[in-house]
């Protein structure tokens, strides 16, 4: 004898493949795009760069904001807060590409070396507008000294390296310094709108089989008999 089914169990069997096949195809669809927007494009860049941290004169970059009594700007714990230029050439009245902001802290008791916490906040050239933050052991008696690079904004995101500092000029007398800097940096490409896409087809995905399940429990309340 012919089996005979309900219009609506027939709706909700042939709308619940469609929906799979659907679903499939759209996550399929969104997931390839996400792995091939976000493959590894590893970008090395070099950065060439003069460091002025200027003590003296009227309007100092630099400024002690923590000595320990009865010690000097040198003395272990000293801070100093600055906002120094940076520049393309090693004259410091060059072309100003940026500000070194931040603080740098004596802190060893056996040797004159920093902490040094700044951020190279970028204003002219190619990063205008971008950051790279410093976060490291600088001792400035070495030649070259080497400190990680911690991360950046703008056109330095996800970035890491690390900033080898030279001083090409010190002035014993008021403290005044040239430091030549060299910062090797590594980036990773990555597509944040690749990301939200992802979240997007999640979220339908959830929306489409929660619509499904309520037009399932519909209609099986309703489900004709069927004769054999």
């Amino acid at each position: 004898m012919a089996i005979t089914f309900s219009p609506c169990i027939l709706f909700s069997l042939y709308f619940t493949i469609f929906s799979i096949f659907l679903s499939k195809s759209i996550d399929g669809f969104h997931t390839k795009r996400f792995v091939q927007e976000t493959k590894a494009t590893d970008n090395t860049k070099t950065l060439h760069f003069y460091f002025h941290d200027i003590l003296s004169g009227k309007n100092p970059t630099a400024v002690n904001i923590l000595k320990p009594s009865g010690g000097s700007i040198s003395s272990f714990g000293s801070t100093m807060m600055i906002d120094d230029a940076l520049t393309d050439e090693q004259d410091s009245n060059s072309n100003i590409i940026g500000r070194a902001q931040g603080f740098y802290s004596v802190a060893s008791q056996s040797e004159l070396a920093f902490l040094m916490v700044m951020t190279f906040s970028f204003t002219e050239g190619e990063y205008s507008g971008s950051t790279l933050s410093i976060v490291g052991r600088n001792p400035v008696m070495n030649d070259v000294r080497e400190m990680p690079v911690v991360g950046g904004t703008g056109k330095f995101r996800f970035a890491r390296g690390y900033a080898l500092a030279h001083t090409v000029w010190f002035d014993a007398s008021t403290g005044d310094a040239t430091v030549e800097y060299n910062v090797h940096l590594l980036q990773d490409g990555v597509s944040s709108v690749s990301v939200s896409s992802q979240g997007y087809t999640n979220t339908y995905s959830f929306l489409f089989s929660l619509f499904l399940l309520i037009i399932s429990n519909s209609c099986a309340s309703f489900i004709e008999p069927f004769s054999y």
